[in-house]
């Protein structure tokens, strides 16, 4: 089975990827958002020691629950408090995908999406076989964030705005970790196709013109799932602690880490009508 990790930034549209996948083509999708939610729920040991560590007069509301927005303001301007909550939940939520995504291989999927905000920041991008990236400049991530509506909160002003999307890791830099980068500056429909174009270049490594026979055989022969497996962790760790210092050619469908995150914007955005975009890290070089 598949293992994708799928990334980005805040406001850069991953959910709407997110859900193109699942929606448009059945893919399972494994979100982080809502377990690391589900984790620090009432009765829950997270629960508990984040109440115990803020405050409740800080951090609950009237009805005994988590004020996220009250929440959020503390750690997106403390660097040291957000390292302490993520120790919290991270261990959670990595266990609570794992018992996931075995879950769904047994289940006989042939992928499944693990949908991370900081699959890099956490290190979890060493452990899926391919990592795309949701990518927008940051001009246009900061004026969705600030016009997006969130239920029963207050638009957030320009330097709350600023502030939440300098406590992340920066999409350009992102771009280093990725395998294929979605470039979500234009619209819906180019999302769309670029999403199509990578689907089928998934389902193709994983046989599915000859019937779907390689993740066929790595469900109904463990061994050779595991085998499979291990030898993409394998790759990967030569990837980024060898072929990095020695340099290497650059794969079919990559990221070409030469080019600035605008120019992959511009030419994402600027390919040939009716011809094959000239995006050497998008999903759509064939």
């Amino acid at each position: 089975m598949l293992v994708v990790g799928l990334t980005g930034g805040i406001a850069s549209g991953k959910s709407t990827v997110s859900k193109i996948f699942s929606t448009n083509h059945s893919i399972p999708i494994i979100d982080a958002d809502l377990l690391a939610r589900e984790v620090i729920e009432p009765g829950t040991s997270g629960f508990s020691l984040i109440v115990d560590h803020f405050g409740a007069d800080r951090i609950l509301d009237s009805s005994g629950l988590l004020d996220r927005a009250a929440l959020g303001e503390i750690i997106f301007n403390d660097p040291d408090e957000r390292k302490w909550l993520n120790s919290v939940i991270h261990p959670r939520v990595r266990r609570e995908m794992v018992k996931r995504t075995v879950s769904y291989w047994l289940g006989g999927e042939w992928c499944v999406i693990v949908d991370v905000p900081l699959l890099v920041e956490a290190g979890m991008w060493r452990w899926v076989g391919d990592v795309v990236v949701v990518y927008v400049n940051e001009k246009l991530q900061l004026s969705r964030l600030i016009s997006r509506p969130v239920p029963n909160t207050p638009p957030l002003t320009e330097t709350q705005a600023k502030a939440r999307i300098s406590s992340q890791m920066s999409l350009s830099e992102k771009l280093n970790y990725s395998t294929y980068v979605l470039d979500n500056s234009g619209t819906m429909k180019d999302l769309e196709v670029q999403i199509d174009k990578l689907v089928s270049k998934w389902k193709v490594s994983q046989g599915f013109n000859y019937f779907g026979w390689w993740y066929k055989l790595c469900w109904l022969v463990p061994p050779v799932g595991l085998t499979a497996g291990l030898m993409v962790l394998f790759s990967r760790w030569l990837k980024y602690n060898v072929g990095s210092k020695k340099g290497r050619r650059r794969g079919r469908g990559e990221v070409d880490r030469g080019w600035k995150p605008e120019e992959i914007e511009l030419r994402e955005r600027n390919g040939r009508p009716g011809g094959r975009r000239r995006t050497g890290g998008s999903i759509t070089d064939e």
